[in-house]
């Protein structure tokens, strides 16, 4: 049997062999491999490996990144109860939510194998927490052989390894084996499960995989697994081709088009060109003859992609436009607001390319693609060409449309929309049950009332839910902003969700703006206002938010409780390679507490994007997990799907998901009336893709251009180039008699700090507790978090200088931490906080105190940038920071004496070897929708 799909799985060397192990990251049965799925892959799947079941989803969410969740339970643990009855009986077995993380660090290349270092459960409740690294071959003429070879940290814990055979006469199947080296006694609760009883050992496993869906069955020293999963190819254009796809407008019989004289004396002729427009599902359409100029602005209810919903739209004007015309311009607009303007100068050079007779360079000098402004925008209706066009407006019964199973809908040309569809929610993880879900009857209505002014409405008739047999009620020390949900779920069955007016503007080119006030959501009503602007550097944007907000009584209907709260929130959009976008808010919350939201989100080829979110704020979420020394703040992950990859026609229709928890108040936000940058977004990425034109044709020779096409962006290899900066440092580090030289300098300041040591720890001890030392301890222990991803974003975002001093530091920072755990292992020194005197040993020497890793890492990662910039100041943060850890005990002061001079010296020693002009440095370089990485040596 031909597989139409399996294309996608088999791209070339290690990563034919990228099949998940059963926790979802790439491996073989229990143990990781080296290699990372393709890029833009996405798992989803189900293992069984007694006692522990686990739901899993996997990303590569960048080349050389992969990102697992699961959500794990184990039989025989009980999640709160084992009575039925009682609170947390009905929720089962035992649960936990757990991230994975695999950087590949080294693709495999000729002799060397493929390098990989991993990390499970990042977040959460660390029952699973470990460390690993891993390197793998692939061998054979066929490249059908795999071996890796790994050590892990707690889980796995020590040598590892595994083998997959792909026989070539049976492609589809594959034989694995393994050395499982988890050791499962020490794994949560594990004598009242049957992990009590496994050992350490050999594995063996059967897979077979046909396109998208792979399963695999292993036999383990006594017992059986299984791990069943679909892997979707996010990094393909499209799944389902446009068999359905309506075409593009081509008259049946040449008409004469009129004179301009005519045009203007007689409405039909722009009446008959607005019809056509409209069963090309056209909306909002806006008509002006202005000299020799025809101005359309329009937008367009199903058509994806800006260059070709232009295209449609600009083939249809020059079919009906004047004989006379010079130019035409069309504005494309959301919600009537300008988002892109197109001007075509030549009408011959239009019609020839729109035929196939020019080609695309030739036909790009005629165009200029714009920023609107203020003058973009036409008034409905100017010249009455409108009067005359029939708009049928009835209702309709549709099925399997724009991804909805069946709705009722209604819609017109000023796309005002009536529709009636069944809603689908699910909620997990509350101690009541494990999954929560609601069907409901939905009925959404949209009304244009006037130039940018929208009435926005929305209802649910409940039909079948359990989210109301939530009966705990909330502990939450915050306000209950988010935590009292089920409350609002056992309000009426028939409740108005949303009722709103929205006023959009545009007071000036690249200026956005929006008031409303109404019903936002089934939780809170108010009024407010964002103001979005955009650069002409599309890179990034930037926004306000503003909203005076009250809280909705739980009924559904127009009541109020109590609450009421202000939120303000600036947001900073910015695009990276690979088509992420980074997004950072600060400001206010709905709990009133005040912070900072990072979220990051990759596109991948289909338009479907996979994102996650953390927010860090003042509000002190004790709510377990969080507790009064480690309070909870609150993250998630997202998934957003266009449907037209997965549909046989073209929509703009989409759905998604978010994976966090439902029941928390700390860093919440209210439901967005209508955000601006979600409304320019899109159209603002297709414009400054490439030329901007998409598949504006839509001809045949089109289809393989970079702007209907976007190539994928390839992985560099940069071990060369980094092998050349490593053979710069090397060279560059210092004699024998200097090293000598400084560590007797590190032992004499050592000797010196000592003495002060008991007296500064006993000032610490004398005023623990106090607001300054919290507030020193908090900075210190952050310092080198933040030193560090400075130096990335100065990597990443910089000028070439900055760039280059950007990684020198990166490189500092991870030396002086090998350095640092080395001489802690060393020296082996107890830390004040373990009141076992000033030179005893540690309990553990991986825990040891002398030198102190924070200082090392916070003074290696400034010293580059201070050096560079001749910014001495900045070594002040880090003392600052260093003496955080000896205020809070973590530390003695000779120990952030000693850090600091190391990572001083690990910062200097790589700034001398790699600084500008003087060995090699490293470029990013981004524009016109492409991004690269060069690495530049001279001698």
């Amino acid at each position: 049997m031909k597989c139409a799909w399996c294309g996608y799985l088999v791209v070339g060397g290690a990563q034919a062999f990228a099949a998940p192990a059963l926790n979802g990251q790439t491996g073989y049965i229990n143990m990781p491999s080296a290699a990372v799925a393709a890029d833009g892959s996405f798992s989803l799947g189900y293992s069984y490996d007694s006692p522990y079941g686990a739901l899993w989803v996997t990303s590569t969410f960048l080349p050389f990144l992969e990102v697992t969740g699961r959500y794990v339970s184990i039989t025989g643990i009980p999640g709160f109860s084992n009575d039925p009855n009682a609170f947390g009986g009905k929720y089962g077995r035992y649960k936990d939510k757990v991230i994975d993380t695999k950087l590949q660090l080294l693709e495999e290349s000729g002799w060397r194998p493929a390098f990989a270092l991993g990390i499970t459960d990042v977040f959460g409740t660390g029952l699973f927490k470990g460390q690993y690294a891993v390197a793998s071959k692939t061998f054979g003429v066929n490249r059908n052989l795999e071996a890796s070879i790994g050590y892990g940290n707690q889980r796995p814990d020590g040598v590892f390894a595994g083998v997959r055979w792909q026989p070539q006469s049976l492609p589809n199947w594959a034989l694995v084996a393994e050395y499982d080296a988890n050791d499962y006694p020490k794994d949560f609760r594990a004598a009242a499960t049957s992990a009590g009883q496994r050992e350490k050992g050999p594995s063996v496993g059967v897979e077979y995989r046909w396109g998208w869906l792979g399963v695999q069955a292993a036999r383990h020293r006594d017992h059986s697994s299984l791990n069943a999963y679909v892997s979707i190819p996010f990094g393909a254009r499209e799944f389902i081709p446009k068999v359905y796809e309506p075409p593009y407008y081509q008259p049946k019989h040449a008409r004469p088009r009129p004179t301009l004289e005519q045009w203007r004396n007689d409405p039909a002729h722009g009446a008959a060109m607005i019809d056509v427009l409209g069963k090309q599902d056209y909306k909002n359409i806006r008509v002006e003859l202005k000299g020799h100029t025809l101005h359309l602005a329009l937008t367009n209810s199903r058509i994806s992609n800006l260059g070709r919903a232009v295209g449609r739209a600009t083939r249809i004007a020059l079919a009906f436009a004047p004989a006379e015309l010079r130019s035409i311009h069309v504005t494309y607009t959301r919600l009537e607001q300008p988002v892109a303007t197109y001007e075509f100068f030549d009408l011959d050079k239009l019609a020839d390319y729109l035929d196939g007779r020019i080609p695309r360079q030739a036909f790009l000098e005629n165009v200029l693609l714009r920023y609107p402004n203020p003058d973009d925008m036409l008034q409905a209706d100017r010249e009455g060409v409108l009067v005359g066009v029939k708009d049928n407006t009835g209702l309709e019964v549709r099925t399997v449309h724009e991804g909805e199973s069946i709705q009722l809908i209604s819609e017109d040309r000023e796309a005002n929309r009536f529709k009636l569809a069944p809603k689908l929610g699910f909620f997990f993880n509350d101690p009541s049950g494990a999954l929560r879900y609601e069907v409901a009857a939905a009925a959404n209505y949209n009304k244009r009332l006037g130039n940018g002014l929208y009435l926005s409405g929305a209802m649910g008739l409940k039909l079948i839910e359990n989210v109301s047999d939530v009966k705990q009620p909330s502990n939450s020390l915050l306000p209950h902003v988010r935590t009292d949900v089920a409350e609002y779920k056992r309000g009426n069955r028939l409740k108005l969700h949303r009722l709103l007016v929205n006023q959009y503007m545009m007071p000036a080119e690249r200026w956005y703006a929006r008031v409303s006030g109404g019903l936002y959501e089934e939780m809170y009503r108010g009024v407010g206002a964002q103001v979005l602007y955009l650069p002409k550097d599309s890179r990034w944007a930037v926004d306000l938010t503003v909203d005076a907000l009250q809280q909705r009584d739980f009924q559904g209907w127009f009541g109020k409780n109590s609450y009421q709260t202000m939120t303000a929130l600036g947001a900073l959009h910015y695009r990276l390679p690979y088509d992420m976008t980074a997004t950072a808010r600060a400001g206010r919350f709905l709990a009133k507490d005040e912070g900072v939201r990072m979220e990051l989100k990759r596109r991948f080829q289909s338009g479907i994007e996979v994102g996650f979110w953390y927010t860090r704020t003042n509000g002190r979420d004790i709510t377990s997990p969080g507790t009064p020394s480690s309070p909870y703040y609150d993250k998630g992950i997202f998934l957003s799907i266009p449907l037209r990859s997965m549909l046989p026609s073209d929509t703009q229709a989409g759905a998604g998901m978010a994976i966090s928890p439902w029941t928390r108040d700390v860093g919440q936000m209210v439901a967005s009336p209508g955000d601006l940058y979600d409304m320019v977004e899109d159209s603002r990425r297709d414009m400054n893709t490439f030329d901007g034109l998409g598949n504006f044709a839509e001809r045949p020779d089109e289809q393989n251009l970079p702007a209907v096409n976007p190539p994928v962006q390839p992985l560099r290899d940069p071990w060369p180039a980094m092998r050349r900066r490593l053979e710069n440092s090397s060279s560059a580090l210092p004699s024998a008699p200097d090293l000598f030289k400084g560590v007797g300098l590190a032992a004499g300041a050592l000797v010196v700090a000592s003495v002060s040591d008991k007296k500064i720890d006993r000032f610490a001890k004398d005023h623990a507790g106090s607001n300054a030392i919290k507030g020193l301890d908090r900075f210190g222990k952050a310092m080198p978090v933040v030193m560090l991803g400075a130096a990335g974003l100065a990597a990443a975002l910089g000028g070439e200088r900055m760039q280059n001093t950007g990684l020198i530091s990166l490189q500092s920072g991870a030396a002086a931490a090998g350095l640092s755990i080395a001489g802690k292992h060393m020296i082996g020194r107890a830390r004040p906080m373990d009141e076992m005197g000033h030179w005893a040993r540690a309990p553990k020497r991986s825990d040891s105190s002398l030198p102190s890793n924070h200082a090392s890492v916070a003074f290696a990662a400034v010293t580059p940038f201070a050096k560079e910039y001749d910014a001495p100041w900045l070594y002040s943060v880090a003392a600052i920071g260093s003496m955080g850890r000896v205020a809070a005990r973590k530390h003695w002061f000779s120990d952030a004496v000693v850090g600091g001079l190391l990572g001083y010296a690990t910062g200097s020693w790589l700034w001398e070897a790699q600084r500008q002009g003087n060995k090699s440095y490293v470029s990013f370089n981004g524009g016109g929708g492409e991004y690269g990485v060069t690495w530049q040596t001279t001698y």
